[in-house]
């Protein structure tokens, strides 16, 4: 992962040591993941603390029913609105507290489209955005920290390290750092958007904090390790129950793979949301072994009006696939989910992945037949890995 670079002696060991669990058989992992939601549970009780669960997607859906099937019986929540209609459904039937988005300052509670119109556009990683949303906002207090963004070099107050990675990927620098053409003598483009990394904190993270504080609650959390993004580091140092001076949570699932959750999905018959099709097997063998897994479905989800990992998606992408189930949403969120205020123009993610070079407006499917559009250009079909 290239982490080990900086870390201490110890925190090397202990990756290694939490790699080493990643490949322990299914069983294995079944029986940590019990052993380590009942510890998080007697050292939550020693504390005066409740527990919850924090549900959303299959991940999650199916750590709500592990719990139940070891024996916890704890409240459920969700800000239900942010997912799938068939996700919302499940939630429902298994009695999913539905909470609401954070307040405003005024009072109202944040929409989707006030996040995009008014933060930006949740797109590239949580880290991009936050690093190209530093770029869109200067400060005094933020420059140095803009400065590594741009040439890698931390100054005084990140030890003067130069090539850090701190620093934005090239190709991202040519699109969006342009906000720092004057100030580092360099030649990068502007988008006409904002980008931020927020929409999950105002939507979906703070309503769930705060229902936790008034319940003095702490929640399970269906993470996996495997799955990457900038938890994987804090999931693999921190282990599967932390508990530490301003958070505390529980990931059961921490060392499992995606294979993991898909088995244990089928062995406790966990209710598969519509917009996952259902959960099968590439190959079973002869020896009864129920080969690799996958949803015939969406194999994530998310929500709908959210960009980050396009750029890592073959196609059809998730956009394409929001086109198939509601093509009216994906008008929407495509061409007029926000307006331009210095032209008045509607725009929205078609511009966007115009942008960064992710096809999406051109039909990819012919949904009807089936088939590939005849019409197609092969160029069309290209998959953006360069991060």
């Amino acid at each position: 992962m290239g982490w080990e670079k900086g870390l201490s002696e110890l925190d090397i060991a202990t990756i290694k040591n939490f790699r080493v669990k990643q490949q322990w058989s299914y069983s294995k992992k079944v029986q940590h993941a019990r052993d380590v939601a009942l510890d998080f549970i007697e050292e939550c009780k020693a504390r005066g603390l409740n527990y919850h669960v924090s549900v959303g997607g299959l991940d999650s859906i199916t750590l709500l029913l592990f719990l139940r099937d070891i024996g916890i019986d704890c409240p459920a929540v969700s800000v239900s609105s942010l997912e799938d209609k068939s996700i919302q459904l499940i939630h429902k039937q298994l009695g999913v507290e539905c909470l609401k988005p954070a307040m405003r300052d005024d009072g109202t509670r944040w929409t989707k489209v006030q996040v995009l119109q008014e933060l930006g556009f949740p797109v590239l990683s949580k880290e991009k955005a936050n690093k190209i949303s530093l770029l869109q906002n200067p400060t005094e207090e933020n420059r140095t920290v803009r400065h590594a963004i741009i040439t890698g070099e931390t100054g005084e107050y990140g030890g003067n390290r130069t090539g850090s990675r701190m620093k934005l990927p090239q190709k991202w620098l040519n699109l969006f750092g342009g906000y720092e053409n004057e100030n580092e003598n360099v030649d990068y483009r502007k988008p006409d958007f904002l980008v931020s990394d927020k929409c999950c904190y105002y939507l979906k993270e703070k309503p769930c904090d705060d229902w936790a504080k008034e319940h003095n609650s702490v929640p399970f959390l269906g993470l996996l390790a495997s799955e990457g993004g900038r938890r994987e580091k804090s999931l693999m140092l921190n282990g599967c129950n932390y508990f530490g001076k301003t958070s505390i949570r529980s990931c059961p699932f921490a060392i499992f793979e995606r294979q993991d959750v898909l088995r244990l999905a089928l062995d406790l018959n966990v209710p598969v949301p519509a917009i996952y099709g259902e959960i099968k097997s590439k190959s079973q063998a002869w020896d009864g072994d129920i080969g690799e897994l996958y949803t015939t479905g969406a194999q994530r989800t998310g929500c709908s009006m959210c960009g980050f990992g396009i750029q890592l998606e073959k196609r059809p992408h998730r956009f394409d696939r929001l086109r198939e189930q509601n093509e009216k949403e994906w008008e929407f969120w495509m061409y007029k989910c926000v307006t331009n205020p210095a032209t008045g123009e509607k725009f929205g993610w078609g511009h966007v992945l115009d942008y960064i070079g992710i096809e999406g407006e051109n039909r990819y499917v012919d949904w009807n037949s089936r088939q590939m559009n005849l019409f197609e250009t092969e160029g069309s079909q290209k998959n953006e890995t360069d991060l």
